[in-house]
């Protein structure tokens, strides 16, 4: 299959949807697809079989990180050769945008996937009365799509009651052996406990921003002297964590990739994920496979990768200190701690990306099925209205 995938993010870029471009573009190619990626500059090709259009952009303004690509007419004369069996527009905002047209006026099936909930961004960041026109930009945009996907049931349901038309799901992988329980280091511990490798560890990893609820943490952490707290990552909530955080045992382990975020995850005792803004929560899955038990917020999209007495344990966000409850219990007893560990970790390797990768390819073989049959469709009416 010759596949187009446009998104707003790619490599070198890390974050949890160029991560899993980055692993989804291998897989496919290892399954023997080819694969052109279209792209904001800069961007780099993940894998030798990659082909890649770098479009101008320009950083979006409410979220500086992401860099919103131009229109491009490139992008017409790359698709018509490239000849796609399929379009797939990934968390499309502005170059999913513009491939979804250009998929549209050449007649190619499109996919389309929504990862990010950009408009509640809007009010959290100053620009309350953006938020509802830009859930119907994102419906106008999603609508052009002949199957969109998303990456939790949670996430579909809330996508639903707001006239999304959302048909299947296009969850995360984890890789099972880069990130395991054998990657444990005393090392790296030191590092993210400052030197207090006795006392029992929480981690949280992924960026530092005001969406994801960091500051609720301190609360419970003032109830719990002698647990240390690690944040791995970074991002432009740094300043005012540091300042909120700045007498209790936190430390800030800054950015970590490869190997040494694989050493991150293992080399702590329990997960920590209290953003209620995550379409799937990623990273929870990650710590899964290295062998951490996670307590989350019961919101979003991690209800679909935490199992609530299973895997970890999710917590009321509204409760100031709903976490706290569930982290005494799994720091008490060694024994639920093992096994909510040990039942994470089978599910992380159930969900591993060549698995979730042959999934997608069924999805965009059904839109090309669908979107035959609203080819016949148009053809017929027009027939009869002739």
């Amino acid at each position: 299959m010759r596949i187009a995938i446009a998104s707003e993010v790619h490599a070198p870029k890390i974050d949890g949807i160029s991560n899993r471009l980055t692993h989804t573009i291998r897989e496919l190619s290892a399954l023997g697809h080819e694969v052109l990626t279209i792209a904001p500059q800069p961007a780099e090709p993940v894998c030798e079989s990659e082909q890649l259009l770098c479009v101008p952009g320009a950083r979006f303004p409410l979220y500086p990180d992401v860099v919103v690509g131009a229109p491009d007419p490139r992008i017409v004369r790359a698709l018509a050769r490239f000849r796609p069996h399929v379009v797939h527009a990934v968390g499309p905002v502005a170059v999913g945008f513009w491939s979804l047209l250009a998929a549209r006026a050449l007649a190619i099936p499109a996919v389309a996937s929504y990862h990010t909930e950009l408009p509640s961004y809007a009010s959290r960041y100053g620009y309350p009365r953006l938020e509802a026109p830009a859930w119907r930009l994102l419906r106008a945009i999603h609508a052009l799509a002949d199957l969109n996907l998303c990456p939790s049931r949670t996430t579909r349901d809330s996508l639903a009651a707001r006239g999304f038309s959302i048909s299947g799901l296009w969850r995360s992988g984890v890789d099972p052996e880069r990130f395991h329980p054998r990657k444990r280091s005393l090392a790296m511990r030191k590092r993210l406990a400052g030197g207090r490798v006795d006392r029992p560890l929480l981690l949280y990893a992924g960026r530092l921003a005001a969406e994801k609820n960091l500051h609720s943490l301190a609360p419970v952490l003032e109830e719990m002297p002698g647990v240390q707290l690690a944040f791995v990552g970074d991002g432009p909530e740094r300043p005012r964590l540091e300042r909120t955080y700045q007498d209790l045992p936190v430390e800030f382990a800054g950015f970590l990739s490869g190997e040494e975020l694989a050493a991150a995850f293992a080399s702590a005792d329990l997960f920590v994920m209290p953003s209620t803004t995550e379409t799937l929560g990623f990273v929870a899955l990650e710590a899964m496979a290295s062998g951490l038990p996670v307590v989350a917020a019961d919101a979003g999209g991690t209800r679909d990768v935490v199992q609530h007495e299973e895997t970890g344990f999710l917590y009321d966000p509204a409760e100031s200190k709903g976490a706290l409850e569930p982290i005494r219990r799994i720091f008490g007893s060694r024994t639920l701690a093992q096994a909510l560990a040990r039942r994470g970790r089978a599910v992380a390797e159930r969900n591993n990306w060549t698995h979730e990768t042959r999934a997608l390819v069924g999805s965009y073989e059904f839109a090309i099925q669908r979107a035959e049959h609203r080819s016949l469709r148009v053809k017929l009416r027009n027939f009869l209205e002739a």
